[in-house]
């Protein structure tokens, strides 16, 4: 059943999905200060790192079923 909507699911949907997420996250950083102290003390470059690996193992996922 989980398929058959994600199949149905257009570019802007999920564009939409991560859209909401971000904002979501931001939300939550805006009014929660303990979490804010642990964004700003977290080094940016282990966020950066985590997003490019995230990104890279989806691509690779793709790309090895065609």
């Amino acid at each position: 059943m989980f398929e058959k909507q994600m199949k149905r699911m257009k570019m802007s949907d999920w564009a939409l999905a991560k859209l909401g997420i971000v904002t979501f996250v931001l939300f939550l950083v805006a009014i929660w200060p303990g979490l804010r102290n642990w964004v700003l003390n977290v080094n940016p470059w282990f966020f950066f790192v985590v997003s490019v690996v995230s990104i890279a193992i989806v691509q690779i996922r793709i790309w090895k079923k065609k």
